[in-house]
């Protein structure tokens, strides 16, 4: 007797195709997690990229400002010279006038010492007005007398007062120096001025009467420019006017 095979019921084959089915969605659903993984993890291990714009920005940001390139000296000048309201030639004028007959042979702006501060008291002789506060700005000027005594006058640079004066310490040969040096000196303080500020452009803050190496006196001028608070100095011949030498401190 021969077998019969025997098809499966249809039952059970829709069971088999949905047992099928699944298999494959499972399969499908794997693969696409794997995928969306692996993409995640290159976006982590991928380095952001630097727009151009956002590298200017920072490269600005770091750079440092105009103050913070100057030297110990330029920022020493650029926190005194704008604080004088008096001019040196007005401070000139006013010192001169406290010392009979005498000639002016040293101007220059510096801050106010502790020690005037500390001497300020009642008025004298000495102390006629009370002294700046410390570090505010004064014009020290020395005076000569005809036979070359020399006066110290201390002029607030703010007020234009006088707060200070006194004879300097000086012996006979030194008195005699400066009364030489008065006498060769036909350029006037002011003439040496102009032939200085004609040459280097900014505020004046040193006039001096000396003697050079060639034993040549002249008038040596400091310059101030306030567009980078350089110093120059232009020594100019008292006999005649001449600019000698001129040298910029950039320090």
């Amino acid at each position: 007797m021969s077998s019969v095979r025997r098809l499966p019921p249809l039952r059970s084959m829709a069971v088999i195709c949905a047992l099928g089915s699944s298999v494959l969605l499972m399969t499908g659903c794997t693969n696409a997690d794997t995928t969306r993984s692996s993409v995640a993890e290159a976006a982590q291990t991928t380095p952001p990229t630097t727009s151009p714009t956002n590298t200017a920005s920072a490269t600005d940001t770091a750079s440092p400002s105009p103050s913070e390139s100057l030297t110990d000296d330029q920022a020493e000048r650029q926190a005194l010279v704008p604080k004088a309201k008096v001019t040196w030639d007005k401070a000139a004028d006013t010192a001169v006038k406290e010392v009979p007959e005498g000639k002016l042979v040293d101007l220059e702006l510096k801050p106010t010492s502790a020690e005037a501060t500390a001497s300020t008291g009642s008025p004298s002789p000495s102390m006629p007005n009370p002294a700046p506060s410390q570090g505010a700005p004064e014009w020290e000027a020395k005076v000569a007398a005809p036979d070359g005594t020399v006066h110290r006058i201390d002029v607030d640079a703010v007020s234009g007062e006088v707060f200070r004066t006194q004879a300097e310490d000086q012996d006979a040969d030194d008195k005699q120096q400066v009364a030489d040096w008065l006498k060769q000196a036909t350029q006037t303080p002011d003439q040496a001025v102009k032939v200085a500020t004609d040459n280097a452009k900014g505020t004046v803050t040193h006039v001096e009467l000396d003697e050079g190496d060639d034993q040549k006196v002249m008038w040596s001028v400091d310059v101030v420019s306030t567009d980078n608070w350089d110093k120059a100095t232009v020594d100019v011949d008292a006999t005649n006017g001449k600019v000698l030498r001129e040298d910029v401190d950039s320090d």
